[in-house]
């Protein structure tokens, strides 16, 4: 995501913040819970990506002495008592302070920061401009949330279900984050009926809130309108990250009200995608048959446009596959058959098949298990191969003719977290050799190693900039205790200002990208969860109980 950040307007109070909050901001009053839709009309609430260059107290009482970087809570942009509730119960716990910080200011981060926009639904509509194309019949009705993946106004489907992911174990008994996620649903539902083919997205005109331009020279089919996209970059895992989000929000609340005539409608522009990006570059008699998404971009870089006039490279038939044009890096795919997009689409549409076989559409729930199995039985088919070295392996990218691309790459989906996704077991034969493989710097050549960090990167970044989130990953798929520390402990120390940055340099821990990325922090927050449900006495002590934050609220 190479474009213009946010401005840095406003003014900096921060030592009468500080003083205003008594502190850390909990002195100063009671969290009652839900949207401030007043928080950039606070006196004193500076810009986030600027307030968090700065070291605000009080300190961590750890070596690092780490700041708290939670604004004022008159700044924050969604507050909920359980999810204070959670981070007092798990950094109370935790021996090291410094962790403990970084949990404190990182699990919150996106409720914190990012919720631009929210309404419960409760709300008369409002007489805003109707959308670029005609008014539908329950266009943003109910809940509705807009959530900006950090320091750029702007949503990435993919981005904001993820970040939303540590608050889902929360919805079923706190209304107030129910709603926010249901909206959540209910918006990126509106985006993709809207947009099937793009990654990020403006503001909703109801919102009210101003679009920001990326400033690029792109020429994509389909057309779509700027008001309205951000960014149109085909990405295979946005569209199974809008199925993810409703799913993991039926597993925890066993809500069925995302249900909606309009989830329904951009669940069927789902599979109109699936089916024109399952088709082959070149028909039975080897006539070339154009795509129906072409993206070009005026640029030097060459990850940052499609090659063959922005078809990419071509793909065969007939292995049930699905065709992303770029990666969840938003780095254009060399292979067009992205495997942890294909692995990743599978999951969530037997999940999506199985919520709503359970809500009587056995015909629908048919037709998507069908497809699930036939990607599946693509992956397995088409994506492993056999490595001279390291045996059956999974490989990142193919292109149905028998070409694949070995490497990791750190954003999600990824190869590495095959296990998160619900693909594979972690302790699958072919996920085992993998998972060697990608964290070899002689296996996978974006494994980065240097003197102060190391992790998997990707060519987003460079060769030098390895992701901390690849590090999270990779704890949360380990069951070694001294991996998992250690994984840890190089993604605190990495975190200098209290934050998890998009990326470190391996050799210099002090060059970082983007202060403020709220997926980052958010992996951050799932893997202290993950590690006090499955390991507590790496980060409570010896004798530390397994916290669950499903058992605990």
């Amino acid at each position: 995501m190479t474009f213009k950040l946010l401005g840095l307007s406003a003014t900096l109070l921060f030592a009468g913040i500080v003083a205003a909050a008594g502190g850390n901001g909990q002195n100063a009053l009671n969290v009652q819970g839900g949207f401030n839709a007043n928080y950039e009309d606070r006196a004193g609430c500076p810009e986030y990506q600027h307030y968090a260059v700065f070291q605000h107290r009080p300190l961590s009482t750890g070596l690092m002495a780490l700041p708290f970087q939670r604004p004022h809570l008159h700044c924050r942009t969604f507050t909920s008592p359980l999810v204070e509730k959670v981070i007092e119960d798990i950094t109370l716990r935790m021996v090291d302070k410094d962790l403990a910080r970084l949990f404190e200011n990182a699990f919150p981060n996106t409720l914190d920061t990012t919720v631009r926009w929210h309404v419960d639904g409760s709300q008369k509509k409002s007489k805003s401009k109707p959308s670029h194309k005609a008014s539908q019949e329950g266009q943003w009705e109910g809940p509705q949330s807009f959530i900006v993946t950090g320091d750029i106004n702007a949503e990435w489907i993919r981005d904001s279900t993820n970040q939303l992911a540590q608050y889902q174990a929360l919805a079923s008994k706190d209304p107030q984050i129910e709603s926010l996620i249901l909206g959540a649903i209910n918006t990126q539902a509106e985006f993709v009926i809207e947009s099937p083919y793009c990654n990020a997205f403006q503001p909703p005109a109801p919102s009210h809130l101003e679009p920001t331009y990326n400033g690029q020279d792109d020429t994509v089919h389909p057309v779509y309108e700027q008001s309205f996209v951000f960014e149109c970059k085909y990405e295979l895992d946005s569209l199974a990250h809008f199925l993810a989000l409703g799913n993991r929000f039926y597993a925890n609340t066993k809500s069925t009200a995302f249900l909606t005539p309009r989830w329904y409608k951009a669940l069927d522009t789902v599979i109109a995608v699936l089916g024109e990006q399952a088709r082959s570059t070149f028909d039975e008699k080897g006539i070339f048959q154009r795509n129906e998404y072409i993206f070009r971009r005026t640029t030097n870089v060459g990850t940052e446009t499609l090659n063959l006039g922005g078809v990419g490279n071509p793909i065969n038939g007939g292995t049930g596959l699905i065709r992303s044009a770029f990666r969840p890096s938003d780095d254009a795919t060399n292979l067009p058959f992205f495997i942890p997009a294909n692995a990743m689409m599978s999951v969530e549409l037997k999940r999506t098949a199985d919520i709503l076989k359970s809500a009587g559409k056995a015909e629908i729930a048919k037709s998507l298990l069908e497809r699930s199995e036939s990607i599946s039985k693509g992956v397995w088919e088409h994506g492993v191969i056999t490595h001279k070295e390291y045996g059956e392996v999974f490989a990142f990218e193919v292109d149905g003719y028998g070409s694949q691309i070995l490497m990791d790459d750190a954003n999600l989906p990824s190869l590495l977290a095959l296990p998160l996704l619900g693909f594979v077991e972690v302790s699958d034969k072919t996920y085992q050799n993998t998972r060697k493989m990608i964290l070899e710097k002689s296996g996978n050549p974006f494994y980065l190693t240097g003197k102060a960090f190391s992790a998997i990167g990707g060519p987003h970044i460079g060769l030098q900039h390895a992701w901390p989130m690849s590090r999270l990953v990779q704890a949360m798929t380990s069951d070694n205790d001294e991996e998992i520390t250690e994984s840890l402990q190089l993604v605190l120390q990495s975190s200098k200002l209290g934050l998890v940055h998009e990326s470190i340099n391996v050799e210099r821990i002090q060059d970082y990208t983007r202060i403020w990325f709220a997926w980052a922090n958010s992996v951050f927050a799932q893997t202290i969860l993950d590690v006090a449900a499955r390991k507590p006495h790496l980060i409570f002590g010896e004798k530390g109980q397994p916290y669950k934050i499903e058992d605990s609220i």
